[in-house]
C-alpha cells in the first residue's frame, strides 16, 4: 500500500501519505518514534519501489479520494522509514507533481549533507527539517543516529539546504522531557534555527506511543518556556502538540483504508469510530483485524490507538 489517505494534517490540511520506505529502515531510531524502535539503521540510498509502481499507487488514489468527494492539499512522502534513503526520491517527486498537487516531504535532516539528497529535496513544494538537538550528546541519546553519521555534519547540510531551497521551508523539534527541554538546549535549538530563517517553525511533542515508554513529554511550563525562547528569536512559531482531528478520508475499502493509513499514522479510538461511521461499518472489523493480529491496540495518555502491527512495533 504505497499511498494512504487523505489523512488529516496539523500542517498540510488533507494529505495523501505516500510509504515508499518498508518498515522499518532508518537512519536514526529515536525514542520519540510512533512507528518503533528501527529495524534496519542505514545510511547508504537505494532504491526501495519503481517510480511508475509509487506513481500509479497515488494516482489511483487521488481518484478514489475524488470519487468519495474527498479534498487533497498535499502529497506527503511520509514512509515507514527515513525518506531521502530512496535515492529515486527526486524522480517521484518529480512525477507525481504531474499529478496537479503540491507535494511535501518530511525527513529528518539526517542526509542533508548529501548534495543529492539537496537536489531531490528542490523538487518539492514544501519540505520539514528535523532540528530536535545540536549537542552531540542530546542527539545521540534522542534520536540515536547510525554510526557514521556527524551532527556538524548534518546542520552544515541543513544549513546549505536552507541556502538553496525555493519552496516553503518548516522545522520541527520534538521536545521529549530530560533530553532536549532544558533552557540552554532550547536557546542553542532556536539559535540555529534563526540562522536558517524558517517560514515556519514547528514544536511538537510525544501525541502518540512512543518507542520508548520513557519517553515523556515535557511538562507544560517547559513547553511554554520553549515557545518563548523560539518566538523571541524567530518570525514564525507553532505548537504541533495538538489532535490533528478524526476526518481520515473514506476511499471504498474500509479494511485497506484502516491498514494502510495505520501503518504509518496511529490511529486514535475517535478517529477509527468516525472512519467505521463514514464506511458504514461497525467495531467487529477492529476485533477481527485485532484476532488477526494485523492491528494492535495501544494505550497512551489514558486514550487507546490503532496501529498496524508492524516489525517495528510488538
Amino acid at each position: 500500500m504505497l499511498a494512504y489517505g487523505p489523512v488529516p494534517s496539523r500542517r498540510l490540511g488533507k494529505s495523501i501519505g505516500i510509504n515508499h520506505i518498508p518498515p522499518k529502515i532508518c537512519s536514526y531510531s529515536c525514542i520519540y518514534c510512533q512507528l518503533g524502535k528501527t529495524i534496519q539503521t542505514k545510511v547508504n540510498r537505494r532504491k526501495f519501489y519503481s517510480t511508475e509502481k509509487i506513481f500509479d499507487s497515488v494516482k489511483s488514489q487521488i481518484e478514489k479520494a475524488a470519487n468519495q468527494n474527498e479534498q487533497v492539499d498535499y502529497l506527503t512522502f511520509v514512509p515507514d522509514g527515513e525518506p531521502t534513503l530512496d535515492i529515486n526520491l527526486g524522480r517521484e517527486i518529480e512525477s507525481v507533481k504531474s499529478l496537479g498537487k503540491k507535494v511535501a516531504v518530511i525527513q529528518n535532516s539526517s542526509l542533508l549533507w548529501r548534495e543529492d539528497v539537496r537536489r531531490d529535496l528542490m523538487y518539492a513544494d514544501w519540505v520539514s527539517v528535523k532540528v530536535d538537538a545540536v549537542s552531540s550528546m542530546r542527539w545521540g541519546l534522542l534520536n540515536r543516529p547510525h554510526r557514521e553519521l556527524q551532527i556538524d555534519r548534518i546542520l552544515q547540510g541543513v544549513k546549505d539546504f536552507a541556502e538553496e531551497f525555493k519552496g516553503e521551508l518548516t522545522t520541527e523539534t520534538m521536545l521529549v522531557r530530560n533530553y532536549n527541554d532544558d533552557t540552554k538546549e532550547l536557546e542553542k535549538i532556536a539559535n540555529f534555527i534563526k540562522n536558517i530563517r524558517p517560514d515556519m517553525a514547528y514544536i511538537s511533542i510525544p501525541t502518540r506511543p512512543p518507542a520508548e515508554k520513557f519517553a515523556r513529554s515535557p511538562i507544560e511550563k517547559d513547553i511554554n518556556e520553549a515557545f518563548q525562547i523560539f518566538k523571541s528569536r524567530l518570525r514564525n512559531v507553532e505548537y504541533l502538540i495538538g489532535y490533528e482531528g478524526d476526518e481520515f478520508a473514506y476511499t471504498g475499502d474500509i479494511e485497506r483504508d484502516l491498514l494502510s493509513i495505520t501503518s504509518v499514522h496511529p490511529m486514535r479510538e475517535d478517529g477509527v469510530k468516525k472512519l467505521l461511521s463514514k464506511a458504514n461499518s461497525d467495531w467487529e472489523i477492529i476485533d477481527r483485524l485485532i484476532e488477526d493480529k494485523k492491528i494492535l491496540e495501544l494505550d497512551y495518555k489514558n486514550r487507546k490507538f490503532y496501529m498496524r502491527k508492524i516489525p517495528s512495533r510488538n
